[in-house]
């Protein structure tokens, strides 16, 4: 009782003094400010605007914490303060070019704390020639020659899915669904995992953690981040074992290097002959889960959405489907050179991901004193920028509000107008994976199905990802001839 009672006592000193920290570094910027900072308001002491950054979100009105504050203080660059830091916010093409060109020069990237300790060793965490290094390593297993010899197999598992889930039912509730999938397929592609019972202990491990990944991260019971830290810790005990026994299994030949990312991972070093440790790799498998799933869940519930309430575009997106299926041998798996066909639907897809993209932003560091729009961006300061400062700009997007999936034909949007998955040398991981996974999906649901959603206007709040506050019901429509 009395270790315990002490531990406590431990746990409030470094919290009683962390926030006594945040509060004077607050109080000195409010006190004595830099004339030449952009404006802004750095909002409330310790918690700054980060309740109105977070309610907005939950709200389901993600972009209005960026636009009302462009509006009251400067389309192109602002000041706040969210999660404790003083904050830039980088709006507009501009402010993205900005910071896209250069990574490594005058900003890296960051993280709130809480993604810190919880990613600990993985990409999102080092900075430089270091992560050079490991993103190389990394991106071999998700490039295009990768990702082709994964279409057939998420084809087999996009069926089987189906098969199991889907057929047979009137009702369901497309986002947990969509999400059952898309963390079973990532487990499978990534580390060979088929046990549904396994898979579905991970997946509600997963959940928790995703809850406190971008949150206040005090470790105390009951918070969203401690919930999330044990969550983190049981996933990654999980992911250690099984690459120990893969780690032995490639030793003594059993399984291949090249049979999925953890093998990959094993066997493969830099160019100095450096291998990752085994906390890097289980921190960037846990990484890349939650780049390649849960925002793929975000995206393909949302895309399901929208041909529910469009039925032209729909029509189109069945039409073009249909005849890929149309072209194929009875039985045959789609190829790479099938995914490049679809080129109306991924038309859709990014119509999708404009109007209601699955991350709200990013965040960057000044590593050096500079200036932006004439204003003095301190070294030190974090800076941030959102997909949502340009999305629904309507000096970049004609009539922006409305869905017209035309806008990606041609030349497409604008340079930097457009950038869902972030851009430069630290675009989203999941970017490359991402497209096949959604088209794959989309041409197997599309070809047996219709649907209409059984409630209308469904809020779909951030939190941190887009997801239907009701799961996205709907009644499904099988057609009478299933390719």
């Amino acid at each position: 009782m009395q270790i315990a009672m002490f531990s406590a006592l431990i746990l409030l000193g470094i919290v009683l003094l962390l926030s006594l920290y945040i509060i004077t570094k607050t109080l000195k910027e409010r006190l004595f400010p830099n004339p030449h900072l952009p404006p802004g308001s750095l909002g409330w002491p310790l918690i700054g605007e980060t309740l109105d950054y977070l309610g907005t979100g939950l709200a389901g009105e993600p972009d209005r914490f960026v636009r009302d504050r462009m509006e009251k203080h400067n389309p192109q660059v602002f000041m706040t303060s969210l999660l404790g830091e003083s904050m830039v916010v980088f709006c507009g093409p501009a402010g993205n070019k900005f910071l896209f060109s250069n990574e490594n020069k005058l900003v890296n990237l960051w993280w709130p704390t809480s993604v810190k300790k919880l990613l600990k060793s993985s990409l999102i965490n080092v900075v430089g020639d270091e992560a050079k290094r490991m993103r190389k390593i990394l991106l071999t297993s998700v490039d295009p020659d990768a990702l082709k010899r994964y279409i057939d197999r998420m084809d087999l598992a996009t069926q089987h899915h189906i098969r199991t889930h889907w057929e047979g039912k009137q009702e369901l509730r497309v986002h947990p669904t969509v999400n059952l999938y898309t963390f079973a397929l990532s487990c499978r592609l990534f580390i060979s995992i088929d046990d549904p019972v396994h898979i579905s202990k991970l997946a509600h491990q997963f959940d928790v953690f995703l809850k406190g990944v971008i949150h206040f991260p005090v470790n105390i019971p009951g918070t969203r981040f401690h919930h999330a830290s044990k969550a983190a810790d049981a996933i990654k005990e999980e992911l250690r074992s099984i690459a120990r026994h893969r780690r032995a299994a490639l030793d003594q030949k059993i399984v291949s290097p090249t049979q999925d990312l953890l093998s990959h991972l094993l066997v493969t070093a830099d160019a100095s002959g450096k291998f990752l440790s085994e906390s890097e790799i289980v921190d960037n498998i846990l990484l890349l889960l939650f780049a390649s799933h849960d925002t793929t869940t975000s995206v393909i519930t949302c895309v399901m959405k929208y041909l529910a309430e469009l039925p032209e575009v729909y029509k189109m997106v069945l039409r073009e489907q249909v005849d890929i299926a149309n072209s194929k041998v009875g039985g045959e798996f789609l190829k790479w050179e099938d995914i490049q066909k679809m080129r109306y639907s991924w038309n859709v897809v990014s119509e999708v991901l404009r109007l209601m993209p699955p991350i709200r932003g990013a965040f960057r560091e000044a590593i050096v004193d500079f200036t932006y729009a004439g204003y003095t961006i301190p070294k030190g300061w974090k800076i941030y920028w959102s997909p949502v400062s340009t999305s629904k700009d309507s000096t970049l997007f004609q009539n922006a509000e409305d869905f017209d999936a035309s806008r990606y034909e041609g030349a497409g949007p604008a340079p930097y107008s457009y950038v869902p998955f972030g851009g430069g040398p630290r675009i989203c991981l999941g970017n490359e994976y991402a497209r096949p996974q959604i088209l794959v999906f989309l041409h197997n649901i599309v070809k047996r199905f219709s649907w209409g959603l059984l409630t209308s206007d469904e809020k779909v709040p951030y939190d941190p990802m887009p997801a239907p506050s009701q799961g996205l019901p709907i009644r499904l429509k099988p057609h009478q001839s299933s390719a």
